[in-house]
């Protein structure tokens, strides 16, 4: 099996040409039979965009990608139950968490600590591994414009991603009863903060561009990429901690909804589905432009493994 070796392939994103869509998708760290058969020899192509031709049809995506897509509704509900959870516990005044940590700050600081473990623990997971541990329709439509995701998967992964957001919502509010409700907890919403719509809309867009440009450059590069998912996970606690107080630190549109679907609360809605969304894609062109229109390698944030991946992806290893 040809493998490319020289490290600087892997940084510039050369591919050994783009992998043909099949109905069995590859591991992340498998050549296919004719990239073997080709070898050094292959013409290298530097694709930014798939065609709709190369990908199945609708039909075909959810018979054969079913999985990926239930394990995309099971990170964001995961990541939707925590959040509502230790709002609950550090917001809600009868909460001893509560009384026992009266610093605004320290809070934040520590819902960041906690939602940026289980970002973690959900990109490293074996269900993380495998669907790419996306959780976010942001992060799924910008891998989308770099050419990554196929046009069915991505709009099955933005449904999956918003369904497992009003999932995880609806349990926490089953488990919590009506302390979810409460006045000070609202469902975790995340809302404008003191200085209005504009701010928060401006705050979003930079934490959204910063976390996407951050994910493309770890998961390009051979010696940072298996820390992918830590870099994910500080940028969170340092969200929470500082950039809460302006826009409720989400960078995701369907977190944003889940809650404010229980909350029945739309106020400013539009920031939290564009914002996010641009950010993210404007990390992507920069990124091209950057790498002179080289794609990325693959559009997981843990791809070195062993699980299947219904990717496209550059034909280096791992």
């Amino acid at each position: 099996m040809f493998l490319a070796s020289d490290e600087s392939a892997w940084i510039t994103g050369e591919s050994f040409g783009p992998r043909a869509a099949s109905l069995w998708p590859l591991e992340c760290d498998v050549l296919t039979p004719e990239t073997e058969k080709a070898g050094p020899n292959m013409d290298v192509q530097r694709s930014t965009a798939l065609r709709r031709s190369d990908g199945l049809s609708a039909i075909a995506s959810l018979s054969h990608h079913w999985p990926e897509y239930l394990m995309e509704v099971g990170e964001v509900g995961l990541y939707l139950f925590v959040a509502c959870v230790v709002t609950t516990l550090l917001d809600h005044p009868a909460s001893i968490v509560r009384q026992s940590i009266p610093s605004c700050i320290a809070r934040r600081a520590l819902m960041g600590l906690v939602m940026g473990a289980t970002a973690i623990a959900i990109v490293i997971s074996r269900w993380g591994k495998r669907s790419g541990g996306h959780f976010n329709p942001a992060i799924t439509f910008a891998f989308y414009r770099l050419g990554k995701v196929e046009f069915w998967d991505t709009w099955f992964y933005v449904i999956a991603q918003f369904l497992g957001a009003m999932s995880g919502v609806a349990l926490a509010k089953y488990m919590l009863r009506g302390a979810l409700a409460h006045d000070a907890v609202r469902y975790a919403v995340t809302v404008p903060g003191m200085y209005g719509s504009t701010v928060a809309f401006v705050a979003e867009l930079a934490i959204s561009f910063f976390l996407m440009i951050t994910v493309l450059c770890a998961t390009n590069q051979k010696r940072l990429a298996p820390y992918t998912a830590y870099f994910v996970g500080v940028l969170i606690v340092i969200y929470y901690t500082f950039e809460a107080p302006l826009s409720g630190m989400s960078t995701n549109p369907a977190r944003t909804f889940g809650s404010a679907l229980h909350a029945n609360d739309w106020h400013a809605l539009w920031i939290y589905f564009i914002a996010p969304s641009m950010g993210m894609l404007a990390a992507g062109e920069v990124f091209l432009r950057v790498r002179r229109g080289a794609a990325p390698y693959c559009a997981k944030l843990h791809h070195a493994n062993h699980e299947r991946c219904i990717f496209h992806h550059a034909q280096n290893e791992v």
